[in-house]
Formats: structure tokens, C-alpha cells, sequence
């Protein structure tokens, strides 16, 4: 019986940018080609890797056979092995996560490049996937003759190509997938049954929207768009600055905590609907972006909710107890992000939001143990004066006298994960600990005070019933 198979494409796809560069140094690394980049090399590279494929530069790749007359085949695929593991590096996160899925499904994931066979093969056996279709250069007594053996991998040469391989594994390409960054794949996109634009180049981006293809990039998770190379949240970070929110004063401290690079759990507690704008401080001083954990009823708003899943959040029913968020939040961190968790999980209501003691669920900690990644709590004083609970805006008038915010950031805890209810106790008193003194200091909250932790419309005498069924909720869907 026939079945589908994944194909990706190389360059501006399952990578960032080009491999040329890295397979030439290889190349020079074992003496096949001597001397520095030629002049405009490194432009004609950097106009690939932000406008993809064109067929003048397509021409010269495809000169490359003439080129490597004479070279050596041994040579070149010891250059391959050489390269295989530096390409393997910057392979896209979410590339990655993709990958695993098609080969979770049953699929042969399959590598469709233009790049020569014996130059790319070792990047495949390296990734680990199954096969890969791509130009092969004619061989006579171990050395390259100068001419293509087969079909020249680009455009409906490469459709052909993997029609060839297709049909002698009984794989139906109405059942496979294609992912590609470039209109000239547009032969092999038509093809498949399920196809994807990645990284589109211009063309194939109005293809793609015209067709109604899904359009994705491989370095955010799904649903996160991106306009000239940026993704909504890097657009935020730009306009993340002190002098921009004159109705309050931000005082940030220890950003330097939060990891430059590689995933990480930021564990924060909740006072206010301006939390996550105050999170944002912090994260912008690191140029980060967050994968954060919120409630479905954020996601199920209109225009809000879309504003969301753009910014790349993570939507949870906390009702159903299901354990797909940790899922998606551990995809985030296998791929290389920071997620934000709030364990408490919702601002704390009445006289619990003056508790000296934080209470949190234990979801930050299973998706700890599951992770094996730091864990970096966060404290946050006096967003509740911006922007109460009791308000449905925050108080942007407030410019004469405004409220001072703190954000502290502290070093990462360090749990045992032998059991989540003790890993959860150290994260929030890590957090606690980041607090002033006046929050660990017992408060009696005056009416007003009591008022001001409740949504708008809701009062303390109402609340009882409200409370019985929040402690119903299975612990840790955060």
C-alpha cells in the first residue's frame, strides 16, 4: 500500500541561510579549492539568504559539475563529512520538531537539494534522516568528469527526480508533504498533497497565499509570523523602553540571570494584567523572546487572542487537565527558547493576594523534570498599581506621580525532580525570595484593598464559590 513522505528543501529552509559557505570552507579545508572567497561572494550569499533563489545563480550552481572536473570523489565527500556537522548546528529549531513528527507519523522524511550528492550526504546520515535526492555529478575512475548524472535538482528537474524516487518506494506524493522557502520549487509544492511554504521568497509568499498553502517559519513556533525577518515579539522589544510608559517607573534588576541563549523556565508570580508588559522589560534587556503559558480565555478573545498566538503563547484550558501545553512547552525548550510560566496561575483573589506565602502549581516543575533545563525565577512588585485587577485598563493617566514596578531576576533554582510538589515549594519561595520585604510582612487588607484584587463586577461576598471551584483544578496546567 502507497504511502506519503516528507520532503524538505536545504538552504532557507530546514537552515537559516545558505550552506555555501560552509561547505566551501570545507572544500578548502581538504585542498579541493585554494584561496580566499572570490570578490562579492560573501554579498551574492547574504542576497540569497534574504531574497532565496534566482535562476542567473542558479546557472552558476548548476556550472559547478564543470567546475569540479577532475576533483577527487573521496575528497569531496570527505569535505561533506567535515561540513555535516556544522550544518547539523544550524539547523532550524522547529525544523527539527517537524522532522520528529513526520518520523513519529510513519513518514520517510527526505532531504530534496540541488547541492551535490556525495558533498550533502554525510549531513543527512548526520540528522539522521532517511534518504535524500540530489544532484549527482558524473564520476570516471574515482574522479568528476564535468557532467550531471541524472537530473539537475531544481525546479521540475527536481520534481522529476523525486518522482523517480517516489515511485521505486511505493510512496504516494498526493499523501507526502513539501517544504520549501523558493518559487522555483513551485513544480514539487504543486505536486505533494500537503504543501508548505517556509521562509517564502516573494513570489512563492503571494503563490502561497493565493493557493491558500500554509506559510511558516522554522525559527518560532507555529503561528508566529514574521515581517522582514522579525516575529511580532522582536518587533515589542524595539518599543520597550522606560521613557514610552510615563505612567510608571520600571526599576529592572539581575536581567544579566536570564541566559543569552539556549532554554530556560522563567518562573514569575501574577499581581497584575500588566505582568507580562513588565516581563517584557526584563526579557527586551537580553533581546529574547518568550514562549508564555495563558489562559484559553486570553486565546478565545476576539483580536486579543490572535494577538496571542502571533506572539507565539501557549494556550491552556486549565478545566480539561490536559497535558498538551507542557507538550508544546517542551517543544519550545527542546528547540532552543525561554517559556514563561506563572505558577500561580492566576492573580490571587482577596486575602490570599496578601499572603507573605506564594502557592503555586506544580506545572513549571514537571516541565522541569521533563526538560532538564534552568529554571529562573522572577519577582514582581507593584504592577497591581498600574493596572489592578478591579480595572479593566491600567492607569495611563497616572504621569504626574507614577508607581514604581520592580523586577527582580535571580539566580537559577535547584531542584531535586524526585518529587513536583517539593520542586514547586523551591521555585515559588525562590521567587518570594526576590520579593521587598513588605511582601513577606503580615497585611490586613482594608476593604478597598480586598476590592481591587477582584475582577471587575465581582466583589469578596461573591467569591466563595468561585474559590471552592479554582481549588478543584487539577494542580500544574498553568
Amino acid at each position: 500500500m502507497a504511502k506519503g513522505a516528507a520532503f524538505f528543501d536545504l538552504d532557507r529552509t530546514i537552515l537559516r541561510g545558505a550552506s555555501g559557505p560552509t561547505l566551501g570552507d570545507a572544500l578548502r579545508e581538504v585542498g579541493l579549492i585554494s584561496g580566499q572567497p572570490l570578490p562579492g561572494q560573501g554579498l551574492m550569499f547574504k542576497f540569497f539568504d534574504l531574497f532565496g533563489e534566482t535562476r542567473p545563480s542558479m546557472w552558476i550552481t548548476r556550472q559547478g559539475a564543470r567546475l569540479a572536473k577532475g576533483w577527487d570523489r573521496g575528497q569531496v565527500e570527505k569535505a561533506g563529512q567535515l561540513a555535516a556537522p556544522r550544518l547539523a548546528e544550524a539547523v532550524l529549531p522547529y525544523a527539527k520538531v517537524l522532522i520528529t513528527e513526520h518520523r513519529e507519523a510513519g513518514r520517510p522524511v527526505v532531504l530534496t537539494t540541488t547541492t551535490p550528492y556525495d558533498l550533502i550526504r554525510p549531513f543527512v546520515d548526520e540528522m539522521g534522516l532517511d534518504d535524500v535526492v540530489a544532484t549527482r555529478y558524473g564520476v570516471e575512475e574515482g574522479r568528476y568528469d564535468g557532467t550531471i548524472d541524472g537530473e539537475f535538482v531544481w525546479g521540475r528537474g527536481k520534481l522529476r527526480a523525486v518522482r523517480e524516487w517516489a515511485d521505486g518506494r511505493q510512496v504516494d506524493l498526493r499523501q507526502s508533504y513539501a517544504y520549501s522557502d523558493s518559487y522555483y520549487d513551485r513544480p514539487l509544492l504543486s505536486a505533494v498533497g500537503h504543501p508548505t511554504a517556509v521562509n517564502a521568497d516573494p513570489r512563492l509568499m503571494a503563490m502561497a497565499a493565493a493557493r491558500r498553502w500554509p506559510s511558516i517559519h522554522l525559527d518560532v513556533p507555529p503561528g508566529v509570523p514574521k515581517f522582514a525577518g522579525l516575529e511580532p515579539q522582536q518587533v515589542l522589544m524595539i518599543l520597550a523602553r522606560p521613557e514610552l510608559f510615563p505612567f510608571v517607573r520600571f526599576r529592572l534588576f539581575g536581567a544579566q540571570n536570564i541566559p543569552q541563549q539556549g532554554p530556560a523556565i522563567i518562573v514569575a508570580n501574577h499581581r497584575s494584567y500588566f505582568d507580562p508588559l513588565a516581563v517584557g522589560m526584563a526579557l527586551a534587556q537580553r533581546g529574547r523572546p518568550v514562549r508564555g503559558l495563558g489562559k484559553k480565555e486570553v486565546f478565545d478573545a476576539p483580536v486579543v487572542g490572535e494577538m496571542a498566538k502571533a506572539l507565539g503563547g501557549i494556550r491552556v484550558d486549565r478545566a480539561t487537565g490536559s497535558e498538551e501545553p507542557l507538550v508544546h512547552a517542551k517543544e519550545a525548550l527542546d528547540a532552543g527558547e525561554l517559556v514563561m510560566i506563572m505558577p500561580q496561575g492566576t492573580i490571587p483573589r482577596g486575602r490570599e493576594f496578601f499572603s507573605p506565602e506564594l502557592k503555586g502549581r506544580w506545572g513549571a516543575a514537571r516541565l522541569a523534570e521533563a526538560a532538564r533545563v534552568p529554571v529562573i525565577p522572577m519577582g514582581m512588585w507593584g504592577t497591581e498599581k498600574v493596572w489592578p485587577r478591579s480595572s479593566r485598563l491600567p492607569y495611563l493617566w497616572n504621569v504626574t506621580n507614577p508607581p514604581v514596578v520592580t523586577v527582580r531576576v535571580g539566580q537559577p533554582v535547584h531542584l531535586e525532580y524526585t518529587d513536583v510538589d517539593e520542586d514547586t515549594k523551591h521555585i515559588m519561595a525562590a521567587i518570594g525570595g526576590l520579593l521587598p520585604p513588605e511582601a513577606h510582612a503580615g497585611h490586613e487588607p482594608t476593604p478597598e484593598e480586598l476590592a481591587r484584587t477582584y475582577p471587575p463586577g465581582h466583589s469578596p461576598e461573591d467569591s466563595t464559590a468561585e474559590a471552592e471551584h479554582e481549588s478543584d483544578r487539577r494542580p500544574g496546567t498553568d
